[in-house]
């Protein structure tokens, strides 16, 4: 019986910009915009995990199966942080109804972390900007998560009722956008590869 060849496993970041799927192929609305695939020209590689279109920031692409399932299961609990822009100035009961879990639909969110700030944290502008209201104030949450589901995190918010305006998730089990511009990205260094490989 011949040995198995090893398998090059890949693992790189890219900071997905504003109104890019979350895919490497069209969308099946037909609407021709942007994909992974016009940012990435690597083979094999599949997103762990996905950001909503009108989402940006931080995406881990590997061929890796094992870590993109613990990544992506929920009984594994890994973190996900997001900067997040609001509508309003969020009351301390409405930050301790997101620490505490929202009631979303049919499903109980988990426990998570909840700071106000960073006041402006380091991003580019977005384009297209927000929506701007001369006389609706908007605050910076950061939010860390151990799950993800669909449009998690602009439901929380709009159940305490302060509505998100700019989702940007900033890492990823310990993985970040430091050094990355919207539409980069770069393979994991070695310590990193050995890192995410361990989980």
């Amino acid at each position: 019986m011949g040995q198995e060849t090893p398998v090059d496993y890949q693992y790189l970041l890219f900071y997905k910009p504003y109104n890019v799927l979350s895919q490497f192929t069209p969308g099946s609305s037909g609407s021709g915009g942007l994909t992974l695939g016009d940012f990435i020209a690597v083979a094999g590689v599949y997103p762990v995990g996905r950001l909503d279109q009108d989402s940006e920031g931080l995406m881990l692409l590997t061929n890796d199966g094992r870590v993109q399932h613990r990544l992506s299961h929920p009984r594994y609990g890994h973190s996900r942080t997001y900067w997040v822009q609001v509508e309003g100035i969020p009351s301390s009961q409405a930050l301790a109804e997101l620490r505490q879990g929202v009631r979303i639909k049919d499903y109980q969110t988990r426990p998570c972390q909840v700071a106000l700030g960073p006041t402006d944290p380091p991003l580019p502008p977005r384009v297209p900007p927000i929506r701007y209201r001369q006389h609706i104030p908007t605050t910076w949450l950061t939010i860390t998560l151990q799950e993800g589901k669909n449009r998690q995190v602009r439901r929380m918010t709009a159940a305490v009722g302060y509505p998100t305006l700019r989702l940007v998730r900033q890492a990823i089990a310990g993985l970040t956008l430091d050094q990355l511009c919207p539409g980069d990205w770069r393979y994991l260094t070695a310590r990193e590869r050995a890192r995410i490989q361990k989980l």
